[in-house]
Formats: structure tokens, C-alpha cells, sequence
């Protein structure tokens, strides 16, 4: 607690203290240009990632980076994103999956949860990636799996955001856009999800200066 105390010091004395526009700014509302739906995993860090400011992104977390499909329960997740959509009228929603997973590790392996019985449950929300893995990929080692399950619980996390009435609206009306990544951590590379390609695909720098994906250059599995 020692560190995180003197970090709050540090931020009043040495980051606010010259930005007090910036934050007074801040202080009179909040217009974010994108929903970031992640695992609550320490080593993520939306705003570094994407290199975000204060009020930029509405970030999301939960363990597994997961929407729990509409009708299940009225839970923080959907007012959440219903928020975001209705009060502050978001455009994008991005759910980023990441390497090294615990949550998605436990989604294959659910019997070493036995003594975190509410982390069973809030994993059965990805019960259809489960069944996904099983299906297609039994007779491959973890590190495939896992890999695999990372990409996979993202494709249905984002079948399960499409679903969520205040979504669909927006989805019908073409006001907003969803989005699939995954982080690797150790490369610092991030992998975008090509419909067409039907693939995650890493950004690359055109020659004319702008950012597109890269054919061909699908996530290692």
C-alpha cells in the first residue's frame, strides 16, 4: 500500500498538478470515442495499449473479457454497454482478448475452479468457447488450446454482444461498430479479427502512412 500511496502523491503533485485544464475539462463530461471490453488481468492496461488519454475509452472489465448473453440476468455488463451506447452514444465497442489467460486456462481445465465456485460460474458464460475447443480441437495439446480458446472466447463474446437489444438497435441502424483483438503480451503485438479473411490479423503501417491489416499474417496458434 506504501507504493500505490506515494503514486497518489506523485499524480496530484507531478501529473494534475500540471494538467489542471486538462482534468477541469474532464470534470464537465465525458465523450469517449470506444466501449473496451477486457480481462480484469493486471498485465492489462487498456489506455497503454492503445496510448488513450483520460475519458477516451469507457472501459469494461471482468475476468475472461466476457458479455454474458442477454435474458441470462440483468447484470452490470449490459447496463453497462446500454449506457454507453444510449447516454453517451459510442460508435465502437471492442472486445480484446489476451495471451496468457487464466480465466480462459481455468474455461478448459473448470476442475481446478472447485474451490472458487462464483469464478465457475461466471466461466460457464463461456461454456459455448468450451464446447467450441472440445468439438474441434480435443486432440491438441494446451498451448494450441489455449491459443485457440483466447481467439475463440472473443468470437463468442462478440456473438453474445450482438444479441444485447441495445446493440442490435444500433447494429440495424448502422451507428456503431464491433471490434475483435487479441493482446500478446509478450510481443506487444495486437491481433484484429478479419470477418472476411475470418482470421485475427495483425496492423501494419501502409505506404501511404495509414493502418491496415495485414493479409496472410494470421495470429500463431
Amino acid at each position: 500500500m506504501h507504493k500505490l500511496h506515494h503514486g497518489l502523491h506523485q499524480f496530484k503533485t507531478e501529473v494534475h498538478a500540471i494538467n489542471e485544464e486538462f482534468f477541469g475539462n474532464l470534470a464537465r463530461g465525458q465523450a469517449p470515442d470506444a466501449v473496451f471490453i477486457a480481462c480484469s488481468d493486471s498485465r492489462i492496461v487498456p489506455s497503454l495499449l492503445t496510448q488513450t488519454d483520460p475519458g477516451q475509452l469507457f472501459i469494461i472489465r471482468n475476468a475472461g473479457n466476457i458479455v454474458p448473453p442477454h435474458g441470462d440476468t440483468c447484470g452490470g455488463k449490459e447496463a453497462t454497454i446500454e449506457y454507453a451506447l444510449e447516454g453517451l452514444h459510442i460508435k465502437n465497442i471492442i472486445i480484446c482478448g489476451h495471451t496468457k489467460c487464466g480465466a480462459m486456462a481455468a474455461v478448459l481445465h473448470p476442475e481446478k475452479l472447485e474451490t472458487m465456485p462464483n469464478v465457475q460460474k461466471w466461466l460457464g458464460h463461456a461454456q459455448k468457447t468450451k464446447e467450441i475447443i472440445d468439438r474441434h480441437y480435443s486432440d491438441l495439446d494446451f498451448d494450441f488450446q489455449h491459443s485457440v480458446v483466447v481467439q475463440e472466447n472473443v468470437l463468442v463474446q462478440l456473438e453474445n454482444l450482438r444479441a444485447l437489444p441495445s446493440v442490435a438497435r444500433r447494429l440495424w441502424k448502422r451507428e456503431v461498430e464491433l471490434h475483435g483483438w487479441v493482446y500478446d503480451i509478450e510481443s506487444g503485438e495486437v491481433y484484429v479479427y478479419d470477418p472476411i479473411d475470418e482470421e485475427f490479423e495483425p496492423l501494419r503501417y501502409a505506404r501511404d502512412g495509414s493502418l491496415e491489416l495485414a493479409d496472410g499474417l494470421g495470429m500463431p496458434r
